[in-house]
């Protein structure tokens, strides 16, 4: 993984929000939908769900939005799955594709994508490292990338020096960015 690979949805391609809040990650797959959310300062990412992907009427995405809305967030982070290459295949034209309804049912809060690779791999590590059995992990595995996908971007806001309502970090979105 490493950082951004987009900015917010709707094109401003500006660096992530530094506002506090509760940050959503979220993993999509074809079948599942993991979610993660961070703490308020933006420190920890823990597991929420894993939602049923509903291609045909997006439930999943109304509970995505009822999510971040019960949370209260301020931006929602979603892994983009490239090739270890970089290139771009149809899983993330997928998620592209998700993403575009998904912001648009959560404006005003905005949706920004980062770098996914290896995200699954490091999931299932480290599922196993704590002993849960193959079989288990298929329904946890989605909710453990999300929250691999949304302590990376936390990781590198501190490296970059954008944390949360830090004085001296660099505002990164005006309150009616969208």
């Amino acid at each position: 993984m490493s950082g951004p690979v987009g900015g917010p949805v709707g094109g401003s391609g500006q660096e992530p929000d530094v506002r506090p809040g509760v940050r959503i990650g979220v993993d999509v797959g074809s079948v599942r939908v993991g979610v993660a959310a961070s703490d308020p300062g933006g420190v920890l990412a823990v597991p929420v769900t894993t939602l049923a992907r509903d291609k045909r009427h997006n439930a999943d995405i109304e509970q995505l939005v009822q999510i971040a809305r019960d949370r209260q967030a301020v931006e929602v982070v979603v892994g983009l799955p490239r090739q270890m290459s970089g290139q771009e295949g149809q899983a993330v034209r997928v998620v592209r594709r998700y993403v575009e309804v998904l912001a648009e049912r959560i404006a005003p809060v905005p949706v920004r994508f980062v770098d996914e690779r290896l995200t699954t791999v490091a999931a299932h590590r480290r599922m196993a490292e704590r002993g849960v059995r193959s079989r288990a992990r298929r329904s946890l595995v989605d909710q453990e990338a999300a929250v691999q996908i949304l302590q990376h971007d936390l990781d590198s806001r501190r490296r970059r020096g954008d944390v949360p309502g830090v004085p001296g970090s660099t505002e990164a979105f005006p309150q009616d960015s969208r």
